[in-house]
């Protein structure tokens, strides 16, 4: 029973949960096109994919499904077969996704306030589609979802307070990058020798 109104809750049927399994992470797909256009991160898996392919040039696809094999684990265990099994397949599609967008729409120029806004939307919208059909995308949002089943923490802010973290990690590293660069660039044996 729904505690809202009292009446039954209605399943999903295998139509609805196959479109939003195809839809959901095409919208994060788009959004991963458009913070990768803006030159920008995320949080979550996707952030964490975002880092190792900028560092290594490894396909951002295949580095975000395997970043979820430990996650799809947990799932099981966690959350059960229903939810893992489609965990793995939202998961996959946005891996494939990620790897065919970018051959179907070239953007010549865009506003990086105006990717982060909307790509924030988009993977909104499409992690809001996954947990209403029993799913999720992966990575830290399996142990959100998990934490707010059993402890009532609420999932958005478990997410945001993850996606803070590897933000902030993120540009933590791009700052130590940064000034190692200056160092290895300006700084050489023999040259600017102290007194």
């Amino acid at each position: 029973m729904s505690r809202a109104t009292g009446s039954t809750e209605i399943p999903h049927s295998l139509a609805e949960d196959v479109q939003a399994l195809l839809v959901a992470p095409l919208l994060v797909a788009f959004a991963v096109l458009l913070f990768k256009q803006a030159g920008l991160l995320t949080g979550g898996s996707v952030g964490l994919a975002f880092l190792i392919h900028y560092a290594s040039d490894w396909p951002m696809g295949a580095v975000l499904f395997a970043i979820n094999l430990p996650f799809y684990v947990f799932a099981l265990r966690a959350m059960g077969w229903e939810f893992a099994l489609k965990t793995f397949a939202a998961v996959s599609l946005l891996a494939v996704y990620t790897e065919v967008l970018p051959g179907l729409i070239t953007l010549q120029t865009i506003n990086p306030l105006f990717a982060a806004v909307m790509g924030g939307f988009l993977v909104g919208v499409g992690l809001l589609i996954l947990i209403r059909h029993k799913s999720s995308l992966g990575g830290l949002g399996v142990l959100a979802i998990y934490l707010q089943n059993t402890k009532g923490w609420p999932a958005g802010k478990v997410q945001m307070a993850a996606d803070c973290l590897i933000v902030g990690a993120a540009l933590s590293v791009i700052g130590a990058l940064a000034l190692n660069l200056i160092i290895a660039v300006n700084h050489k044996a023999g040259r600017y020798v102290g007194v």
